[in-house]
Formats: C-alpha cells, structure tokens, sequence
C-alpha cells in the first residue's frame, strides 16, 4: 500500500526584514575577519521602520565602521529609495556594543577538559565551546546537493525573484519576497508538487494578474523542474491581491528569526541556535556546520540514504557530551558501526572544527540568505564530501 503525505518549506529573499538583519550582522562579523582572524563576535540586528540597532558583543584588536557597514549592506540588497519601504542612506543606525563577557572568554579560551585531565596544553584542547547547547547536521538523498527537495525548491524560488528583479528581467518587483513549497512524497519518495506560494514585493502600479503571469512563467516555471508539476499543482501568487509595502516598513526583522530556512526547512531536528552574527568558537554556528559536514559524508559515502547527527557541547568544554546518529532505517551497515566511524574519522573539537572547516574567514554575509546548507560554493567548506571515500572504504563497501 502505497504511503502519500504532503511535506512543506519556505525559504525568503536577501530583502525580508529578517534576512536584513541576518545580513548586517553577518557583514560585521565578515569586516572583523577581513582585519582580525580571532576576533570574537556575537551580535544581532533589528531593524523597523527608518531604523537599524546592532547590538551585541565584540572583542577584537581593529576597528569596524559598523554604521557604514550597515548602510552598505542595506543598499546592496536593494533598499536604495524610501519608496521601497527602507533606505540606507538615510535610516537611523543605533549600537550599542560591549566586550564579550569575561566568564565566557575564560571557558573558550582555556576548556574545562584540560585542567581536570592535566593533558598537554593545545590550542585543539584549550578552547572550549563558546555556550553550551546541541546542534543538528542532516543529509539525505532527494536532491544532488543531499538536501531534502522543499527547501531546495523554495530556496531556489526566492533567489530567481533576486535575480529577476536585478536583471530587471521582471523589473517591477522590489526586495522583499517569500516563497513556499510544498511536496507530495510516496513512501518516503518526493514525486510532485503540490502547491507553491510566492509572495514578491512590487510597484504599487502594476496589475495583480501581470505579476502573476509573470511570476509563475519566469519564476516557477523557471526554477521547479517539470516533471514535479502537473495539472492539479496549485499557485498561490501574492495571494492577498497586493504586495507594495515590503521590507521595515511592513514588518520589523531580527537576526535569527528564520533558523529553519537557514537549514533544512523543517526536516529533521534543530537545536535552536541561530548561526548569523556568530563568530565559530561559537558552536551554534560551527557545530551544526560540522554536523551536516558528518552527515553529508556519510549519505555521500553510501552508509545510509538518510543521516541526521547530533551533537551536544558543555560551555568551555573542548569534547562534545555526546554525538547521537539517526539514519531513519535506511543504514546499510550497523548504526553503530557508523557512529564508531564517525568517532574514528572526524574530530569535534570546537578548534578543530574550526582548522578542518577554516571558518575564521570573512565568507559569512553570503551564507545569511538562500541557506547555509546544500550550496555549491567553495566557501562553504562543509559541503564538501572529501571523507566519502575513506568511510565508504574503513566500512567496507563497495
């Protein structure tokens, strides 16, 4: 008997307010990085009407101009005129900045592990985790990125509405914009979709049935490969009848407030850490990248069709308290034998996380939009599958 259920993801463009703000506080931590490689960040952004505050905390030994820091990223992502519901030249940009508190400095600087263990004093082993907290890694096989199919549509979706609005292919549209798909899935398998939601900031000019026209022939059909669409696929374009005020001025943003569209888009766990704003001793941010770094190796590698990891850390403590592994049935080899690999193969340390991965780079504003995972960038060190062949090989497979 045949097993059908609906599945659903969003995904949002570079100008919702949320992404602004994940964007700004992304974009300083990047300039710290551009001077400073042990900069220590920790900050987050609003923005409302006219208005950005950063807040947070920063020790570093350079300086960042982050009121110019902010104006250029507002305007970057196209919030040029007030008419578009947000200007970066002329919104109001307010800080208020301290030094990161010293209690935690002491447990990422030196880890507990060390000093109750007496072992040789290392940089692998003297940092410890920036805060206590478990983090999710996911893979599966839906999609040649290793990604579950909704988000990768729905990310796909929001970044031609970028693409069509700067390369004014439909040059009507404005920054803000969401999308959403949902997938019809058999027996574990994505075979159509169901319905697609598009939300896309425009002219207050232009006629609601032009813009849908022209969303769903030069977005939808454009992106969502056809054999996925039939004739009982539903549309719902800017569904409301009108989509002009956009951006601060329709709803106020803040950096981590879209923590499912940065990762799998609701498939799997998540443990509730946001990653924008975040340097990586931060294991918020590194841990869950090293955790789809895991997973993805291992699906890549043949071991299971599905991979979720988990990974818990004790703050100023530089081993995790425990790895957890769900491959949801579909292992080929014993959970255990995998997690035994896992163990042997990838060290978890937040230092070493941090050498393996290279993440003290200024590569972060461009992960704040479009996902953090399942992107075909260079940058995004834990995309690679460089360990596939070594646990396909210590596991026996051929």
């Amino acid at each position: 008997m045949k097993n059908k259920y609906l599945f659903t993801s969003e995904s949002v463009t570079e100008g919702h307010p949320d992404k602004i703000a994940d964007q700004i506080s992304d974009a300083i931590l990047d300039a710290i990085y551009k001077k400073d490689h042990y900069g220590r960040v920790a900050v987050e952004t609003l923005v409302a009407t006219g208005l950005v505050m950063v807040a947070g905390q920063i020790t570093t030994s350079c300086y960042v101009d982050i009121p110019k820091i902010v104006r250029q990223t507002v305007r970057d992502i196209g919030y040029t005129r007030a008419k578009f519901g947000f200007d970066g030249d002329t919104c109001a940009v307010l800080t208020s900045i301290d030094e990161q508190s010293k209690d935690i400095d002491r447990g990422v600087s030196k880890s507990l592990g060390v000093k109750e263990m007496e072992k040789e004093k290392n940089d692998l082993e003297t940092t410890g985790a920036g805060d206590q907290g478990m983090m999710f890694g996911y893979a599966c096989r839906e999609t040649p990125e290793l990604m579950p199919l909704p988000i990768i549509l729905a990310h796909k979706l929001t970044y031609r509405l970028a693409e069509a609005r700067k390369k004014k292919i439909i040059p009507y549209l404005r920054p803000d914009g969401k999308s959403q798909v949902t997938v019809e899935y058999e027996n574990g398998d994505p075979k159509r979709v169901e319905a697609v939601v598009i939300a896309a900031q425009h002219h207050p000019d232009i006629p609601n049935e032009t813009i849908k026209k022209d969303i769903k022939e030069k977005v939808i059909n454009y992106v969502i490969p056809q054999k996925y669409l039939d004739e009982n696929t539903k549309y719902f374009i800017n569904a409301t009848g009108r989509f002009a005020i956009g951006g601060p001025q329709a709803d106020t943003g803040l950096t981590g407030r879209k923590i499912i569209v940065d990762t799998y888009g609701g498939v799997g766990s998540h443990g509730g850490g946001c990653f924008s704003g975040k340097d990586p001793t931060k294991v918020d941010r590194s841990g869950s990248y090293m955790a789809r770094y895991i997973a993805k190796n291992v699906v890549a590698a043949g071991l299971a069709d599905k991979c979720e990891i988990q990974i818990a850390y004790a703050i100023g403590v530089a081993h995790p308290v425990s790895i957890m592994l769900d491959s949801f049935g579909t292992e080929k080899i014993p959970q255990s034998k995998i997690l035994e690999l896992i163990k042997k193969n990838f060290d978890i340390r937040p230092e070493a996380i941090i050498r393996h991965l290279k993440l003290r780079r200024p590569i972060y504003k461009k992960t704040a939009v479009y996902g953090h995972f399942g992107r075909e960038d260079e940058d995004f060190t834990w995309e690679k599958t460089d360990k596939a062949e070594i646990l396909k090989k210590k596991a026996g497979l051929k």
